[in-house]
């Protein structure tokens, strides 16, 4: 297993952890094979348009438990999309009929002389000050890539206050110059609830914890007729819920990229047993991963007869969308787990996918089991996947392939993303909820708005006509990988 140790203040970054990646042009196959030999090339990039922030991962999880407060001690232009966590945080509200509440974000505001003089005293009054304001349960304090390089301890600040105040007060270390690979600060954020939240268990309970962002509530309708309860967090758990989530009877990560290291932890700190199955997305992946819930919760039969009853619900449906699909050519751009997940599902609806653009890539994850890995469950399951590209969100790579393959159809999970293929005329797809795909239904649902999708490509069409790339003539001739170069040995452990 990786290295978990959360008597360390800051969890490793992935790329020590993990030997994780964030360049590769190849085929998926290729990439599989790599990673299992040991050794991994990361190439990197003589030109970044753009990049992801830890800060931000951290952040997002961070803010929506529910009575909480968290302090990001960073100059205030890191406060800047204070704005949309709240905008996501009052929507979940909403969804789940949940009192109407404010997110509890505050900033220190680290400023010139901050960074000569330190801003820890600063950091303790504002820590004073929410406090006094809001009355948290427990308080978080996300560092900044200014508080780091200046060197304030914030670990000394957050252990004295929660003497002093009563509730914890946990610092965590998601500075976003620390690692490229933009995931690291989920890791962050989860190292800080397992080090300082998490409680022995008292007892064992009936209840899964679910690792997921905010989408709906699809695993109260599997594990109820097993005798369990689905226990949902980080996203509106309160302090007292994440206390205790090492009784639970297992662990359930809808996505690896988010929840790989909180998932190895609970097991190996509390005993909590991990699902290690890829998720279930297609029908020989939700077969595997239902067996393997099956087998983690006793509950093997119940699950054989589940299986038979949607096969037999299912797959005729999913036949007759085979032929309204077979064919059709799609490309796709997404983070690590659910990118993964979208091959499965459009490789089981009959397309040919032309390519994928992955924002980072891990050759392991941190139960170290092999049988996790969901893009080798991909390639072989259904085959390969050519023009394989690893990048974290570089726009300007992915124009250029989607101007040469032309899919009939772009998926998306991201929506900065999205825009791109619409630009070019090509119908594009983005689902906002991570579990819309999820299971035997899921192939059904991503079927339907594909075919929707397809059948109304008139504003696209008409957005192509109308519109103008920002990239010239010239970049769109030029290999899609001209500024990726520089290998670098990676190993991986």
């Amino acid at each position: 297993m990786s290295s978990i140790n959360i008597k360390s203040p800051e969890v490793q970054i992935r790329e020590v952890r993990l030997g994780s990646i964030t360049g590769y042009e190849g085929s998926a196959g290729e990439l599989v094979k790599c990673a299992r030999t040991g050794k991994l090339q990361d190439s990197t990039r003589s030109f970044s348009q753009c990049m992801g922030c830890s800060s931000g991962n951290a952040f997002c999880q961070l803010s929506m438990i529910k009575d909480a407060a968290i302090i990001n001690h960073a100059p205030v232009g890191c406060s800047g999309d204070f704005f949309s966590f709240n905008f996501v945080y009052r929507v979940g509200q909403m969804e789940r009929d949940l009192p109407t509440a404010m997110g509890r974000y505050f900033n220190t505001n680290i400023e010139e002389k901050d960074t000569i003089f330190g801003a820890t005293a600063k950091l303790r009054e504002t820590v004073k000050e929410v406090y006094e304001r809001v009355r948290p349960n427990a308080i978080f304090i996300t560092t900044s890539c200014a508080s780091a390089i200046i060197g304030d301890d914030v670990e000394f600040v957050a252990n004295d206050m929660t003497e002093e105040l009563g509730i914890p007060v946990v610092g965590c270390y998601c500075e976003g110059f620390k690692s490229k690979i933009w995931t690291t600060g989920f890791d962050s954020a989860y190292h800080s609830i397992v080090r300082k939240i998490v409680k022995p268990p008292r007892k064992k309970t009936n209840k899964v914890n679910i690792i997921n962002f905010w989408g709906s509530r699809i695993f109260d309708d599997i594990l109820k007729p097993l005798g369990y309860e689905a226990n949902y967090v980080v996203p509106f758990s309160t302090v007292a819920d994440l206390e205790y989530i090492s009784e639970a009877a297992a662990t359930i990560q809808i996505c690896p990229t988010l929840g790989t290291y909180i998932g190895a932890a609970l097991e190996k700190v509390y005993g909590v047993p991990e699902i290690k199955a890829p998720p279930a997305y297609g029908i020989p992946g939700t077969d595997a991963w239902l067996g393997e819930l099956g087998r983690v919760l006793n509950r093997e039969a119940e699950i054989e007869e589940y299986i038979k009853k949607e096969h037999a619900r299912v797959l005729p449906l999913l036949e007759e969308y085979r032929k309204k699909l077979q064919g059709k050519t799609a490309y796709l751009t997404a983070g690590a787990a659910h990118g993964h997940a979208l091959i499965a599902l459009l490789r089981e609806l009959g397309f040919q996918v032309q390519g994928a653009a992955i924002f980072h890539h891990d050759p392991i994850y941190d139960n170290d089991d092999p049988t996790s890995d969901a893009l080798a469950h991909d390639v072989n399951t259904y085959g390969d996947v050519h023009n394989y590209n690893v990048c974290n969100k570089q726009a300007y790579e992915l124009v250029n392939i989607l101007n040469r393959v032309r899919p009939d159809i772009m998926i998306a999970r991201h929506g900065g993303m999205t825009l791109w293929g619409a630009k070019l005329g090509v119908p594009t797809l983005l689902i906002g909820d991570e579990q819309f795909g999820f299971g035997y239904q899921g192939v059904l649902n991503y079927a339907e708005r594909i075919l929707e999708t397809l059948d109304n490509k008139e504003f696209v069409t008409n957005l192509a006509k109308h519109s103008s790339m920002p990239y010239t003539k010239w970049w769109l001739e030029q290999d899609p990988f001209s500024f990726l170069g520089g290998n670098v040995d990676v190993e991986v452990y």
